[in-house]
């Protein structure tokens, strides 16, 4: 087995949103985590830790459940770490605000007879065939709302966490059965990959490869290198960017079964 992590802020005066996490549990297998947590706009979010802090605390409890818990289905698994975290912090802040700390997830874990995936919003998993074949899993709501219905923050808010709109990992537990979830037979399986939006915009903002071409980057050269050529696109002047930061938060994870 091969795992390779790397992330990289968006901003290096600024915090880093994004979590990753790899497990490989003593029963075997392993578990592959990745968070990207959603920068909110200035101003009040009714809650005084903070984004970075809400990745840490949730990434740090799906991992242990995601491993320790095999009898566990992984929607399951989130939805227990959302409500520990939330309890961890709900006597000091207000959960009900719409932009209390949140994130994207995906969750993939494997041991000798299947490969389980849990995706939610826009973070990416890739799973790669024996043959080299490349299946993207993703959860594709936020892309099929109009951009002129996310155009400003109220709009956004107003989709946020809604039925028509888009979820996100927050603070209510219900949301993981929101999550796109399934299973593949292990011996369908190669390699596993997890993409923040920041490193999987490689391929789905600037349209460098397909997502067969993305993995090879991961296999060959390296989590690393994906963020770095990520980075080297973004500051071409004669790009232009669909949506979102010049340089976002960017987190890779690759893992050869």
């Amino acid at each position: 087995m091969r795992i390779d992590l790397s992330s990289a802020p968006g901003n290096p005066e600024r915090p880093n949103e994004d979590w990753l996490s790899a497990a490989i549990p003593a029963s075997g297998g392993g578990v592959l985590v990745a968070l990207d947590g959603v920068t909110p706009p200035p101003g009040d979010v009714g809650c005084a830790h903070g984004v970075p802090w809400f990745a840490a605390r949730l990434g740090g409890r799906l991992t242990e459940l995601s491993g320790s818990r095999r009898d566990m289905p992984l929607d399951r698994v989130l939805a227990e770490a959302i409500g520990a975290t939330a309890d961890a912090h709900r006597q000091t802040c207000d959960l009900s605000h719409v932009r209390t700390p949140q994130a994207t997830v995906v969750v993939v874990r494997w041991d000798e007879s299947c490969v389980e995936h849990l995706v939610l919003s826009d973070s990416v998993l890739l799973l790669q065939a024996p043959g080299g074949g490349v299946r993207a899993v993703l959860d594709d709501r936020l892309d099929r709302i109009p951009r002129e219905r996310l155009r400003t923050e109220a709009s956004a808010d107003a989709l946020r966490n809604t039925e028509g709109g888009f979820f996100t990992a927050a603070a209510d537990p219900a949301v993981a059965a929101r999550a796109v979830t399934g299973r593949t037979p292990r011996a369908q399986v190669r390699a596993v990959a997890a993409l923040t939006d920041g490193a999987s915009r490689w391929t789905d903002t600037f349209g460098e490869g397909d997502w067969a071409q993305c993995l090879a980057v991961l296999s060959k050269e390296g989590a690393q290198s994906l963020i770095d050529r990520v980075r080297t696109l973004e500051s071409d002047p004669g790009r232009s960017h669909s949506r979102g930061k010049r340089h976002d938060d960017a987190s890779a994870a690759y893992a050869e079964l």
